[in-house]
């Protein structure tokens, strides 16, 4: 017998009702957009895992639309919300076989629909404008932006040709023909600037220059600013009013995108299921009680500004106990509340407890801001600061060549 064939309609109204319920997602075009888009037909194809998430090497299989057997499975993956995994190792999109692969890791993918309506909300889409969208990946934003914006003056740019061939066909079928380039996203497509909008779907070290640039009088810019620490992101709103004057600043967010590939000397670290189990079984250098307090997880200025400021750490968000690594020296600490006080534990050369207090002290002082200024000079040096300017970090310089595009 035949499985029933999924109700793809209803999946996208259950999909956005649970974004509204959320906050992710308010009335308006973007929801208008997520309602219509068909993710079966612009992702015909995803990866779901196999494996535990810690086993080695992790084994994946992609599903195909074009299977009957794999709809109702690839319906629920599709319109969970969660991340959709499409693209392993490199591999062409166009014409793949469905089935397992084992090892490697998965280098396109759809973001969380929590965080992507979040942040279309906020690039404040309008019929007419010219958007550039950085990094293609499945083809959401790009898909959004041409149905509220219209697609002639959409582009949509990918490192990969791969993945610009795949979306570039699936819009095709939707009814969307914007320009799709290859290219690195850091140098953006100066060849149809200026933009009124730029949104990068991957985070970068510092907000590259070039982008700026092309970016309209008027026009508005998100991206992910991130430290070697996945844990505590920055979202970049960069604004450039009508005689050119340029404005950005740093939010201290939740959520942020992933590192972008091939950014010289930006390498983000993780803890390993080796580091965590070590964490959790370890005796550590030295354990006792404190009276000081750690900033709250929603005090997300403060660990933001601890990412910078002490570069290499992570936290483990898993954990029962508050709990950062530092993977590149094995350094780590937990803490935990204990009768009005707190039970820490260090191990490794650095301490991290009295570095997350040092950088709390600061941020306290200059008014626990959870928004901060990026001074941007003629140089391009970058600056986080708060606005008065008591507490401040440098961004790492942007590299002078980050790729060709005409």
């Amino acid at each position: 017998m035949a499985a029933a064939e999924p109700d793809t309609a209803a999946a996208r109204a259950e999909m956005v009702a649970r974004l509204e319920e959320s906050g992710d997602l308010g009335a308006g075009p973007v929801r208008e957009a997520l309602l219509a888009l068909r993710r079966e037909l612009l992702i015909r194809q995803a990866y779901v895992r196999r494996s535990s998430p810690d086993e080695l090497p992790p084994r994946w299989e992609l599903l195909d639309w074009a299977r009957p057997e794999d709809r109702a499975e690839l319906c629920r993956l599709l319109h969970s919300g969660d991340s959709v995994p499409v693209q392993h190792a490199g591999e062409p999109l166009l014409g793949r076989i469905p089935g397992v692969r084992s090892g490697g890791t998965m280098t396109a993918m759809s973001s969380t629909m929590g965080m992507t309506s979040g942040l279309m909300d906020v690039l404040d889409l309008r019929p007419g404008q010219r958007v550039l969208d950085v990094g293609t990946g499945a083809g959401v934003t790009a898909c959004v932006i041409c149905f509220v914006c219209g697609d002639e003056g959409v582009v949509t740019l990918d490192v990969d040709r791969h993945v610009g061939e795949a979306v570039q066909a699936h819009l095709a079928a939707l009814g969307y023909r914007p320009t799709v380039v290859t290219g690195d996203g850091r140098a953006g497509w100066p060849a149809r600037a200026g933009y009124d909008r730029i949104f990068v779907s991957f985070a970068v070290p510092s907000i590259p220059t070039a982008l700026v640039d092309q970016l309209a009088p008027g026009g508005l810019a998100l991206m992910t600013v991130a430290t070697s620490s996945p844990s505590w992101p920055g979202l970049a709103v960069i604004t450039k009013s009508s005689t050119g004057q340029v404005h950005a600043a740093l939010r201290a967010v939740e959520f942020g995108h992933r590192a972008g590939t091939g950014i010289d000397g930006f390498e983000q670290v993780f803890l390993s299921a080796e580091f965590r189990k070590q964490i959790t079984a370890g005796g550590g250098r030295w354990t006792r009680r404190s009276r000081l307090v750690p900033p709250a997880v929603t005090d997300r200025g403060a660990w933001l500004a601890l990412g910078a400021l002490r570069p290499g750490l992570v936290r483990d968000f898993g954990a029962e106990d508050l709990t950062i690594g530092a993977p590149r020296c094995g350094s780590w600490m937990r803490a935990r509340p204990a009768g009005g006080r707190w039970k820490v534990t260090v191990d490794g050369p650095r301490d991290i407890w009295e570095e997350l207090h040092e950088v709390a002290a600061l941020w306290r002082a200059a008014g626990s801001p959870s928004t901060y200024r990026i001074n941007i000079d003629s140089s391009g040096t970058q600056k986080a600061t708060t606005s008065c300017g008591t507490f401040s970090w440098p961004l790492p310089a942007p590299s002078p060549n980050p790729g060709e595009a005409p």
